[in-house]
């Protein structure tokens, strides 16, 4: 019997994790010790596709510990589960090609030094490589298996440790070094000329001011509309409307990330500062921004990377608010729904790409595509370099936009091929009919072209 199949289990934890299994799940070949793999990765495994995949995914000890691992990084955020079921959706296809091109049936056989090269060309079948334009279909996936073999070698090798098992602790460490040595080589080096290459003359996607007004018009009034029919007849149908006009207000008015304002918790809102300005702090201020903030509030959210962020509320966004929070129960939100835009009987909550993408389509903008959170935020980000900013205002507009100043100045200036053409152009230009002598301490700015426009 393979050694990923020898497990003492005690009888109490098999009736413990069969009883939070589905009958597929039952039904499986592997069980674990209910000690090391907790239920909450059975739970989360549940919702999975049941293919070919799933099985290879739920039969594989080190996939199992593998996904045992993410879930004690991220178990106690339900945001992540689906993340997680990805990652183990991809490490499971590369198994499946590993048992059927390759005759390597589990990942702890795949990670044998012996196995290395089988394990960088099933990779590349994965991935979609193509030997003749030396370039893969796609590049990132190879990339993300690479990081996750160099993850399960680890937890071989540390399960391998624990059980003083001599022969596979040197395997493990062996395949580590030839991961380390040659991986970037033949997998990593060509995955990233593969996207390097993808960016190159990319069309500009900047919105355009009209349309961002467009949309802001829109939602206004659709706002408006979803408040007054939530209020006057209240069902799930016309919270939802109203959920999703909100979600998408708040992205588009403050630049935020969709999926950080999607994931807003209920508490958050609940919580948020409503304190008044400070009298100190006012002195410093114009009577303009002194009313501003009252005017608006603020709520703390958590950004990329962990990273605190702020949300401004109007007052007409916190009514809508305010009534969604009252109609949850009527309404049908679960109790044990922890997330301000949350669905009707669900834990989820609305995605805010999705919103975004339906009212930018409906708002009758001449470019809807480029009405995205993405966009809106570059663009934000990078005409506040054209309002020629202090190096500390800049950091708070940095700031509030979640970015790291390096970040932001390296990404979002203004763009490179506007420039290239607007800028640097007068230069070459005055070049090239000998006028530098003239342009002494001018800035690029200053210098003036005559005859060619």
């Amino acid at each position: 019997m393979p050694r990923y199949f020898m497990f003492k289990i005690q009888l109490n934890d098999v009736s413990h994790v069969l009883s939070v299994l589905d009958p597929v799940l039952q039904s499986s070949s592997l069980v674990t010790n209910a000690k090391e793999i907790s239920s909450g990765v059975w739970k989360l495994l549940r919702p999975m596709k049941q293919d070919d995949v799933a099985t290879a995914v739920r039969n594989d000890l080190s996939i199992i510990q593998f996904a045992q691992s993410l879930y004690n990084r991220h178990g106690q955020d339900p945001t992540k589960y689906e993340y997680i079921r990805q990652k183990l959706r991809e490490i499971g296809r590369l198994l499946i090609c590993l048992r059927t091109e390759f005759s390597v049936h589990n990942l702890e056989e795949a990670v044998k030094p012996a196995n290395f090269q089988r394990v960088v060309q099933a990779v590349k079948i994965v991935a979609g490589f193509d030997d003749e334009n030396h370039s893969y279909q796609t590049p990132s996936l190879a990339l993300k298996l690479g990081h996750t073999l160099n993850k399960i070698c680890d937890i071989i090798h540390c399960r391998a440790l624990m059980a003083e098992d001599e022969e596979l602790i040197k395997s493990t460490g062996t395949f580590k070094k030839l991961y380390t040595s040659k991986w970037s080589e033949l997998v990593s080096h060509t995955a990233l000329n593969t996207l390097s290459h993808a960016k190159y003359n990319k069309p500009l996607t900047l919105p355009f001011t009209e349309d961002v007004q467009r949309l802001h018009q829109y939602l206004k009034k659709s706002g408006d509309d979803a408040f007054c029919n939530l209020k006057d007849k209240v069902s799930p149908q016309n919270y939802a409307e109203l959920a999703k006009i909100t979600l998408a207000q708040v992205i588009v008015f403050n630049r935020r990330r969709a999926g950080e304002v999607s994931k807003m918790h209920l508490r958050g809102f609940q919580q948020r500062d409503d304190t008044k300005l400070h009298e100190d702090v006012a002195t410093g201020l114009s009577e303009v921004e002194q009313k501003l903030c009252n005017y608006f509030s603020r709520v703390e959210i958590i950004g990329k990377r962990g990273r605190k962020v702020a949300v401004l509320l109007s007052p007409d966004v916190v009514d809508a608010l305010s009534l969604l929070v009252s109609k949850r129960d009527e309404c049908g939100v679960c109790l044990t729904n922890i997330f301000l835009f949350a669905r009707p009987k669900s834990l989820s909550h609305y995605r805010g790409q999705d919103c975004l993408r339906i009212y930018a389509s409906q708002c009758g903008a001449k470019h809807p595509e480029f009405l995205r959170s993405t966009q809106l935020r570059k663009h934000v980000a990078t005409l506040s370099q054209v309002l020629n900013l202090k190096h500390n205002e800049l950091d708070q507009v940095a700031d509030f936009l979640g970015h790291d100043i390096r970040v932001h100045r390296e990404f979002y200036r203004l763009p490179v091929p506007t420039t290239q053409l607007a800028k640097i152009s007068k230069l070459l230009l005055s070049m090239e009919k000998g006028n530098l002598s003239s342009l002494q301490g001018k800035s690029l700015d200053e210098i003036e072209i005559e005859g060619y426009y």
